[in-house]
């Protein structure tokens, strides 16, 4: 059982007797929600995905500790890592007035912990992607659109089989991707999304999302033509993004649940859907 659910139940300070007592008044709710039991493996692959987290986010640190650098002496770099990388050996190698020698050092100091970590993060990324080739599970969650070894494998770490939830939207909902509800009386207000749940997973998710909005132009072999088409129409791009997100996650659902590849039911020459 997730802790905060517990906590209400407790009577006293915290001590060993009074959470015992607690998880045994919760555990006999009706309602309650459960955690699954991680197997071995899902725990091994999650200590994978969580060092890598880790070193990408030293690694754009460090990106931006170099541009922080190079900007307060009138050195800019257009935004994205790949031209940053093209670029900064020029930068380097020209020795302009602008940088000083010792800015010079310290920049090339960070360069090379770019370099390291680059080689740190593809060996993981490396890794996960043969742990997810070999896996059926991941297999059949990678003809997804837009999910590949990473968000595959991520989401068999995080929810195994999927039987801890009852339905995608369930899903849906644990990885924050709904709007949270603040209703009072007879009125339903909706604001942003809740946010809540596996953050990790819910950036992933919203990064498949983009890459289905500006790389895949084919939206019809997937069946989301018409779906994208209409929520254009009505949504702001980022809020279509993230609909998308939610969508893309209870089909992912939907294909670990049910043990089937993602395939496209055709009903009639006019409608497409997903199975």
């Amino acid at each position: 059982m997730p802790a905060k659910y517990v906590r209400p139940y407790s009577k006293g300070p915290k001590n060993d007797f009074n959470d015992a007592e607690a998880i045994a008044e919760a555990v006999q709710r009706p309602t309650m929600k459960f955690v699954a039991t991680k197997t071995a493996e899902q725990l091994d692959l999650q200590a994978l995905h969580r060092v890598r987290e880790r070193l990408v986010s030293q690694r754009t640190g460090i990106i931006n500790q170099i541009r922080a650098f190079m900007l307060e002496r009138g050195i800019a770099v257009r935004q994205g890592i790949g031209f940053l990388r093209t670029e900064l050996p020029t930068i380097l190698a020209t020795r302009t007035d602008a940088l000083s020698p010792r800015m010079l050092r310290v920049i090339e100091e960070l360069a090379g912990d770019w370099r390291r970590l680059d080689q740190r993060i593809d060996s993981l990324s490396g890794e996960i992607e043969a742990l997810a080739r070999q896996d059926q599970a991941c297999s059949r969650l990678m003809t997804v659109p837009g999910i590949g070894p990473i968000i595959s494998s991520a989401m068999v770490a995080a929810i195994g089989t999927g039987d801890v939830f009852s339905k995608g939207r369930d899903f849906g909902a644990w990885l924050g991707l709904v709007p949270k509800q603040i209703s009072t009386g007879d009125r339903t207000i909706l604001g942003k999304i809740s946010r809540r749940g596996n953050r990790y997973l819910r950036v992933l998710f919203v990064q498949a999302a983009w890459v289905v909005l500006v790389r895949i132009k084919n939206w019809e072999r997937y069946g989301l033509r018409s779906w994208i088409e209409a929520a254009k129409k009505r949504l702001h791009h980022n809020v279509l993004a993230i609909a998308l997100a939610n969508k893309l996650a209870r089909i992912a659902w939907a294909v670990l649940a049910k043990g089937r590849a993602f395939e496209l039911t055709r009903t009639n020459d006019a409608d497409v859907q997903s199975a």
